[in-house]
């Protein structure tokens, strides 16, 4: 293969089929959309995430911590929805990207989303076994710790064989068929948030504003080492914006309510409405509940494996931290077959398409499900659920949906820049492409009002340099350099240089999206603001975190670029059709 037809292999595109059978009852409306997203989010994340990034990371500024996560999942939502509205059909991140952009992002989001859902299912089975044991005054982790620890600093410290039971009877229901049932989603959704209320109205009884405000000299000396500076901002700016990448994790999920572009009564009005609602509704949950469990108790005695059973027994409250623990079971089992039901679909689609192996997408014709992806998904999510301990799968799952949500807003913005055939004649005369008209067309002084070839590789060049900016950017916030001064100059030059894209991008002729039903508001200042935040938030994380994503990311490549790309089925229809030609030619000559 020659760099070019590697290059148009990486960019072909899916067509979807109009099948009208296939075509989905427009029957969700804006109360169904609210309640999907927020059922889809609002699980470990209030029962355990708020105490674990207040100990060790941010302290009780873990509050400002979820608000910089909602923002920056509003602009990720903000771009899924218009990814959507670009494709009139019902699916996952990864038929939008394959159809819209080309197959080599599609499977890059495919891939994370593999990670988002195995990772996610891990991390609610290993919260809900930390719930249980808790409950046992944690017998598991101490018996098991003693019997077979795991003396490896990038592991869990003893294998969790509960979790990994778990995950697999999850596995178990979802292989033979054993689907969702809304009304029991509804039902556990409401004694999730009935849960959240009691837990703010009961910590609120015995909260104490003085532990925002706790000197360095008040902490015992056994615990100053690992209490950051005291006050409300322990480990400062950067703490805040560390824990703001940990608590994305609670934000994940939301996303779904993007792809019901084909169920909802009112999509333009609904789908973006929703996705503000579910995000201020899981946004105030967690602010509730980050504020009352640090006002109830100082931050770095904190129970960061499960916060609130120990916290309501301290303050000698035990009735409520049964009712908690029974409403984070039922929120937590919801959650557990949540993560879990759409992986096995990720995995049939990827298969269907050949960009993964094929008999991965063979449907059991007993159970009419994807079995052979069902238990490979559930066997790779108990392994981690068992081998990892929460903080762990909570950062790598942060950074591979960051990833994918970076991906599908730079998609967004290749797709307002891109050049169509139709509107060629629209510009006039074509201007030939010299050094001068580029330097004009980089401020759009040729005065084009839609986007030509020129332009929109302009464009493109604009986004890649807009990657490479902000990785670099955020690097240098978040490592020290040799001077300060250096620091400041190193600063002041990437943002100079985000700054003049910005401007770029702003001059650039856009395409009309008049008739979509939902588009993103101040293009190109929204997906270029969620590019920035999903970049600063990955470059948050540890070196451990990245090192496992790229192994994960050289994995995925690797069966990509061996199997994916030979056996998709893009290729093989191209070949077939190349190949009908080819005789066709040979007997007409004859």
């Amino acid at each position: 293969m020659g760099c070019a037809r590697i290059f148009a292999a990486l960019r072909r595109c899916k067509k979807l089929e109009d099948d009208s059978t296939t075509q989905l009852s427009r029957c969700l409306g804006l109360i169904d959309l609210t309640a999907l997203g927020v059922g889809s989010t609002l699980g470990l994340g209030v029962y355990v995430l708020a105490g674990a990034v207040a100990k060790t990371v941010a302290g009780p500024a873990v509050t400002l911590s979820f608000l910089v996560a909602a923002i920056a999942s509003a602009f990720a939502g903000l771009c899924y929805a218009e990814f959507a509205a670009r494709v009139p059909k019902a699916g996952s991140a990864y038929v939008y990207s394959y159809v819209s952009v080309g197959e080599f992002v599609a499977f890059t989001i495919g891939w994370n989303l593999i990670l988002e859902y195995v990772i996610g299912t891990a991390s609610v089975a290993k919260g809900m076994a930390n719930y249980v044991d808790s409950l046992c005054n944690n017998t598991l982790a101490n018996t098991m710790t003693s019997i077979a620890p795991i003396n490896i600093s990038f592991l869990a410290d003893y294998p969790d064989f509960f979790a990994f039971a778990l995950v697999l009877l999850i596995t178990i229901l979802l292989a033979v068929g054993v689907s969702e049932s809304t009304k029991i989603n509804n039902v556990f959704t409401a004694l999730n948030m009935i849960t959240v209320i009691v837990v703010v109205i009961a910590g609120a009884m015995k909260s104490d504003p003085a532990n925002w405000r706790i000197n360095i000299e008040d902490i015992p000396e056994d615990q100053r080492a690992s209490a950051g500076a005291g006050g409300f901002m322990p480990w400062g700016v950067a703490g805040v914006m560390a824990g703001a990448a940990k608590c994305f994790f609670g934000f994940v999920g939301f996303d779904c309510v993007a792809t019901t572009g084909e169920e909802a009564k009112n999509p333009k009005r609904d789908i973006p409405l929703s996705i503000v609602l579910s995000l201020v509704i899981i946004f105030a949950s967690y602010f509730s509940i980050a504020t009352v469990l640090t006002m109830m108790w100082p931050y770095y005695l904190q129970d960061a494996d499960a916060p609130f059973p120990y916290v309501f027994i301290q303050v000698g409250m035990p009735v409520v931290r049964w009712l908690v623990t029974g409403g984070a079971v039922c929120a937590l089992c919801t959650s557990l077959l949540g993560a879990m039901f759409p992986l096995p679909r990720v995995l049939y689609a990827m298969a269907s398409d050949g960009v993964l192996f094929r008999p991965l997408a063979v449907i059991n014709a007993k159970t009419k499900t994807p079995m052979l992806a069902t238990i490979l998904s559930g066997l790779l999510s108990a392994i981690m659920a068992a081998i990892f301990n929460l903080n762990q799968l909570i950062d790598m799952m942060s950074i591979g949906t960051l990833l994918a949500y970076t991906i599908v807003a730079t998609s967004v913005l290749i797709l307002r820049y891109e050049e169509h055939e139709d509107l060629q004649l629209k510009n006039g005369k074509p201007v030939p492409d010299t050094a001068y008209t580029v330097v004009r067309q980089i401020f759009n002084l040729l005065g084009l009002k839609h986007p030509t070839e020129l332009s929109a590789n302009i464009a493109k060049w604009s986004i890649g340099i807009l990657g490479v900016a902000a990785l670099g950017t955020c690097a240098v916030m978040r490592w020290e350099v040799s001077s300060a001064e250096l620091q400041v100059a190193l600063f002041a030059a990437g943002a100079g240089v985000l700054l003049a894209i910005l401007l770029i991008l702003y001059r650039q002729p856009r395409n009309d999206v008049k008739h979509l039903t939902f588009t993103v508001p101040l293009v190109p200042l929204v997906p270029y603001l969620s590019v920035c935040m999903n970049l600063y938030l990955m470059m948050q994380l540890d070196y451990q975190t990245w090192v496992r994503f790229i192994i994960w990311l050289a994995v995925g490549y690797l069966i990509y670029f061996i199997y994916g790309i030979r056996n998709s089925s893009l290729r093989l229809e191209s070949k077939k059709l190349k190949n009908g030609l080819e005789e066709k030619h040979v007997v007409t000559k004859f």
